[in-house]
C-alpha cells in the first residue's frame, strides 16, 4: 500500500511507513488523512519533533524518550496520556508514520 502525493505514488513497507524520508508537508496530511486523524497544531508539534530527531540521530525515539523529552519541553501536560490522545495507535509509531518517516526500531533496537 503505498501513498499518492502529488501525483508521485510512496513506497511503503507492509505496515504502511514509507520506505524512505519524506519530509514535505503534503505527506503528513496525505498519511494523517489515511489513518483517520485529523491534525491540530499539537500534532503538528510531535511530527516536527519526530522529523527533528531522525535528522539528527537517524532514527525516531522511543515511546519512553518522547515523554521525557515533551514533559522537559513542554511542562505542565501528562504527555504519556496526551501522546496517547493525539495518536492512538501507539504514539511513537504513528507519529513516526504520519511525519513520512521509516518505520521505528523495535524495543530489541532492530
Amino acid at each position: 500500500m503505498g501513498y499518492v502525493v502529488n501525483g508521485t505514488e510512496l513506497e511503503t513497507d507492509d505496515d504502511g511507513f514509507l520506505l524512505e524520508p519524506d519530509y514535505s508537508d503534503e505527506v503528513v496530511n496525505v498519511i494523517a488523512e489515511a489513518e483517520g486523524l485529523k491534525l491540530t497544531d499539537e500534532h503538528w508539534t510531535v511530527v516536527n519533533y519526530m522529523r527533528d530527531k531522525y535528522k539528527e540521530e537517524g532514527q525516531t525515539p522511543n515511546f519512553r524518550n518522547m515523554c521525557k523529552d515533551f514533559d522537559a519541553d513542554h511542562p505542565g501536560t501528562d504527555w504519556k496520556k496526551h501522546l496517547y490522545v493525539l495518536f492512538p495507535m501507539q504514539p511513537n509509531r504513528q507519529s513516526a508514520k504520519i511525519a513520512g518517516l521509516p518505520k521505528p526500531f523495535g524495543k530489541g533496537g532492530y
